[in-house]
């Protein structure tokens, strides 16, 4: 444009030249006057090309060089694209064509004759521009084109891209320039579109969504800064990879090729997915995947877009939460609860397992309500949903239905005694005094158990029978629980009674000792005594450990018991050693109480309280416990100095290393081996192996329940050290074994 703005100034310049030396005075050829545009001044003020006068010329370089100018001249003044205009070294307009009167709006009538700047005003460049005129007529030389922003008289805004360049005249110096010509091209829209698209990068920039830009082949163009505040990944890392290998969460490849298939296709695409983190943490996004269309209608490129829905998420999850739990106690609510009961009752049909559904409901909890207040209540509803919690495993469900009604399901029930240990449990903690701002304060519960698939088969049934049999528990006296079978109520009500009594006899000292000797067989010589557990109930008389160990043990009540036993055989052992006779005491130790972990604690205060030396004491545990336990209790027991027996061996399941690796003392041979000596000899060979066994390890053998001097014979052939039972007590009596020995 520069450059063809220049040639035409040029150009006129040389007619002009042309014009004069044909001698035409004034700038005509022989009379025939000159055209407006060169003769005024020469300057090009026409608005309205008047026909040529080429009718005067018979032809040659003048006709010629007129016919050239005329149609140069209209070129410039008809251009439907280029405004051309010019102004005097006033900032007079002095041409203004046809293009130029279109773009701004004012004919060539209006604008000819004015000030440039009254036209036309340059938004906060108009010095700038008045200075670039000013170096135009100054230099004589055009300068660069460039754009401007104008406002015209009609107050339009544009963007122009202007060419201004000088036209010289004859004269020098000062005079050498007649005018500043411009050609200027309206670049508004395309400025715009500048202003468009930095736009657009400027919102894929600092989009608050994670941007990524797909070639055809769903290779990235492009990402986003929120795309690497979302993954970790920078987008010169990205670029160039496909869709399939951005980690977004899903690696099943067939899915983007099932993606793939949906985005060619024209269809947009759009769910959730866990995008993966640069440092392995996955994120919640949503994903949405559209193809981008060409005019000519076919895929140019593909936009994915992943937003963040971790707070979504995590507000959504927050808005459930609230729906299925209980506002008060944050245990799941009625909705939840039946949701949980039917999923229970689809997995016992695929697993063949049982659950068992409890309903509880606190005793006289109104009472509470009317005499503490209801702020008092909420607080007692919140311990006891605390204390539910703790009675049960993750698995279970403890839910909360309204007012003081709570249900349980025990999910994957190994069988009907373990609901009643967690009922029984239930019933032992919510009994333990509630601190509140009034007080502590006592409660207990009546529970409904109801089993499934047994006592119904769709979640009403088991709530109402689970309901009746908590109603049968409150008319029994409340506190206790019930079973909807009364069949299987009468059993496990029995256990439960069995378990009172057991604390009952604890607490009354209803238990007792019997000892059992235990004889050196070369000497005849009583080295020690077995101490046996007798529980002395008042409505049933003298019972053996057979009739209450498996309901002590179930109960933990065990440890405790086993503590007592230890304090006085611990005693008795004293009393003896007091009394002259130096003999070891034996007490059994149950599987619980060697798991318990401060047990080398309670024997110290057993030997502390008793007087008696940790080497009279000893220990009696099975294989069982041995394979079980832990050898640090065992080896802290042996460093007191007390001592441990492997009690009824050949019965359990233990290695010889682990017998080795093990501080043991003495091995104990069960009665069943003693047994078989008159009624099985073959069975009885596996004596002399035992005591052989024993002596690889140098343990002390002593064999328990003989009954027979054939028995008692035949362990003193094969090298038995000791032994213990009835016969003990005479040649061939029975006696009963002694409950106390004479000073």
């Amino acid at each position: 444009m520069r450059c063809r703005a220049s040639y035409a100034g040029e150009m006129l310049l040389r007619v002009r030249k042309w014009v004069c030396a044909a001698g035409g005075k004034n700038g005509s050829l022989r009379g025939v006057p000159c055209p407006r545009f060169i003769r005024e001044k020469d300057c090009f003020v026409s608005s309205e090309l008047p026909a040529p006068p080429l009718s005067a010329f018979n032809g040659g370089p003048a006709r010629e060089v007129l016919d050239w100018l005329y149609r140069f001249v209209a070129a410039i003044e008809l251009s439907p694209s280029v405004a051309v205009h010019s102004q005097d070294r006033n900032g007079v307009v002095r041409f203004w064509n046809h293009a130029c009167a279109e773009l701004t709006g004012i004919p060539a009538s209006d604008a000819i004759g004015e000030p440039f700047v009254k036209l036309v005003k340059h938004l906060g460049q108009q010095r700038e521009f008045d200075a670039t005129i000013a170096a135009v007529w100054r230099t004589g030389e055009a300068v660069k084109a460039r754009e401007w922003h104008v406002e015209l008289r009609d107050g339009r805004r544009l963007w122009l891209h202007s060419s201004h360049f000088p036209v010289p005249g004859e004269g020098r110096g000062d005079d050498s320039i007649r005018q500043v010509f411009c050609m200027e091209v309206d670049v508004t829209a395309h400025k715009e579109l500048e202003a468009s698209l930095r736009q657009a990068g400027q919102v894929f920039d600092h989009a608050c969504d994670a941007i990524l830009l797909l070639d055809r082949e769903h290779r990235v163009l492009a990402a986003n800064r929120a795309y690497t505040e979302l993954t970790g990944y920078p987008a010169e890392e990205v670029v160039g990879v496909e869709l399939p290998s951005l980690r977004l969460g899903v690696q099943d490849r067939a899915f983007y090729d099932r993606l793939r298939d949906r985005l060619d296709g024209h269809q947009h695409w759009e769910g959730e997915l866990w995008s993966v983190h640069r440092d392995g943490n996955t994120i919640p996004v949503r994903a949405a995947l559209s193809p981008i269309i060409d005019t000519g209608g076919a895929v140019s490129s593909y936009m994915v877009m992943l937003t963040d829905i971790s707070e979504r998420r995590r507000a959504v999850e927050q808005a459930r939460h609230q729906a299925e739990h209980d506002p008060l106690t944050g245990l799941p609510n009625r909705i939840l609860f039946m949701d949980r009961l039917e999923q229970a009752m689809a997995a016992i049909t695929r697993r063949q397992r049982q659950f068992a559904l409890m309903f509880i409901d606190l005793d006289h909890f109104k009472a509470i309500n009317d005499s503490h207040g209801h702020e008092v209540g909420d607080a007692v509803l919140q311990e006891v949903a605390q204390r539910l919690r703790r009675c049960v495993r993750r698995v279970d469900t403890v839910s909360r239905l309204g007012g003081d009604e709570f249900v349980v399901l025990l999910a994957d029930l190994g069988g009907v005694d373990q609901a009643a240990h967690v009922a029984a449990t239930i019933l032992q903690s919510v009994a333990s005094p509630i601190d509140t701002p009034s007080g502590a304060l006592s409660l207990s519960v009546s529970i409904g158990i109801a089993l499934c698939p047994g006592d119904g088969e769709d979640d009403k049934t088991l709530l109402r029978h689970a309901d009746v049999a908590m109603y049968h528990a409150k008319g029994s006296g409340r506190n206790a629980f019930h079973f909807f079978s009364q069949e299987m109520n009468s059993r496990v009500l029995e256990r439960v009674a069995m378990e009172d009594r057991l604390r009952r006899a604890l607490e009354n000292t209803e238990f007792e000792l019997e000892y059992q000797p235990e004889i050196e067989i070369g000497s005849g010589r009583t080295v020690g005594f077995e101490a046996l557990l007798r529980w002395r109930d008042p409505e049933r008389g003298l019972l053996k450990p057979e009739a209450f160990i498996g309901a002590a043990e179930e109960s933990g009540l065990i440890v405790p018991i086993g503590l007592w036993v230890l304090r006085e055989a611990c005693q008795q052992g004293r009393r003896w050693h007091d009394a002259g006779l130096p003999v070891m005491v034996s007490v059994n130790l149950s599987n619980a109480q060697f798991s318990h972990g401060d047990l080398p604690g309670y024997v110290d205060e057993a030997l502390a309280e008793s007087g008696l030396a940790p080497e009279f004491l000893d220990l009696e545990i099975t294989e069982q416990t041995i394979m079980n336990g832990n050898a640090a209790a065992l080896e802290a027991l042996r460093a007191r100095g007390v001592k441990l027996t492997i009690d009824d061996f050949g019965t359990g399941v233990s290695s010889l290393s682990s017998l080795r690796r093990f501080p043991l003392s003495k091995l104990k041979i069960d009665r069943s081996f003693i047994d078989d000596i008159a009624d099985e000899p073959e069975a009885a060979a596996m004596i002399p192996a035992i005591i052989a066994l024993a002596r690889s390890l140098k343990l002390r053998v002593i064999a328990e329940g003989v009954e027979t001097a054939e028995q008692l014979r035949y362990l003193q052939q094969h090298g038995c050290d000791e032994y213990q039972g009835f016969y003990a007590g005479g040649s061939g009596a029975a006696p009963a074994p002694f409950t106390s020995l004479p000073p």
